[in-house]
């Protein structure tokens, strides 16, 4: 089936994913026409053949071109919107992407837990996802509970020490947007798109986490003013300083992020399928997966393009947070 082709970029995704809301807000925030449209059975072939990959989001733009993979479509869409990139140059673009890798490989964990180990959530997204097609929706919720398992949050102590720090980031961005209006500053950045992403697609759309967030007004009333109406006309204030929200990410990416990241690296080398690496005070499993060492690799690859001076910035930021090995 061939995919209808015009002047605006168009997003093939779910709702109830992710990355295909998170490549959303970004497009709201570049300002650029764009409309997002279902993956469906009839469009699915199609797009999986032009992308080479079945996963969401896949985004259709002007020139015909089928791209995958939001972090790539992200610096795509910044090199034409110059002034509103998602990942502003140098330094500061360096450390928003260090940021989004964060919330991108870590903390996506958990809405996966929420939504399939909560009986009521589970029946809501098969539901949605299978479009009323039973069977689907009982294969969507045993594959949940798979994906669960290879992330790490199979047993009850994983999943409540991951809730707890989902809980404890949404508590800091709440205080955060209480003093600047974007969770790094003045503007927004690829990490605003990965928090608002998991606000709409997941935490606050399925009902077990939905009320948990409830208590979070300023948190809440940022997602609804979040449509790109209010943005400015002609670009974004640079990034002066770490806001505490950015400080508060870093200094926990040493104990949970880093040693995950590290032990798949080691995994996939040796050709191992598993790998164990210690979060939370405790030793987990994990599916060894080769796109989270490829993505560490894209962030790696923009430190190493950063001047020396601002290579050396970076370098200091990440010791005091004891990362200095994790992008190296």
């Amino acid at each position: 089936m061939d995919v209808p082709f015009g002047m605006t970029y168009r997003i093939y995704g779910d709702e109830l994913s992710l990355f295909t809301r998170k490549l959303e807000c970004a497009c709201l925030f570049y300002g650029i026409d764009f409309e997002r449209c279902d993956k469906t059975r009839e469009n699915a072939a199609h797009l999986e053949q032009r992308a080479g990959t079945h996963q969401v989001p896949v985004l259709h733009t002007p020139e015909n071109w089928i791209l995958s993979d939001t972090t790539p479509i992200l610096a795509l869409l910044d090199a034409r919107s110059p002034g509103r990139e998602m990942f502003p140059a140098g330094l500061c673009g360096a450390i928003v992407h260090i940021l989004e890798e964060y919330f991108d490989e870590w903390v996506s964990r958990v809405m996966v837990h929420f939504r399939w180990h909560y009986p009521a959530s589970a029946e809501f997204a098969a539901a949605i996802m299978s479009r009323g097609d039973a069977e689907l929706g009982e294969k969507l919720k045993d594959w949940g509970r798979r994906a669960c398992r290879a992330t790490g949050t199979e047993f009850a102590p994983q999943q409540l020490a991951a809730e707890e720090e989902y809980l404890e980031f949404m508590a800091a961005a709440d205080q955060q947007l209480r003093n600047t209006p974007f969770l790094l500053g003045e503007r927004p950045t690829a990490l605003d798109c990965c928090v608002l992403g998991g606000l709409r697609a997941h935490t606050l759309m399925d009902p077990d986490p939905r009320p948990r967030l409830s208590s979070f007004t300023t948190l809440l009333r940022w997602n609804a003013r979040c449509t790109g109406g209010r943005m400015p006309a002609h670009g974004f204030p640079p990034l002066e300083k770490l806001t505490p929200f950015a400080e508060l990410l870093l200094s926990r990416m040493r104990d949970t992020y880093q040693p995950f990241i590290r032990a798949n690296a080691v995994a996939l080398a040796s050709g191992e399928k598993l790998f164990d690496a210690r979060s939370y005070g405790s030793d987990m499993r994990y599916l060894c997966r080769p796109y989270p060492e490829r993505s560490r690799q894209m962030v790696a690859a923009r430190i190493a393009t950063l001047s020396a001076r601002d290579r050396e910035a970076l370098g200091e930021i990440l010791a005091k947070y004891d990362l200095s090995t994790t992008f190296a």
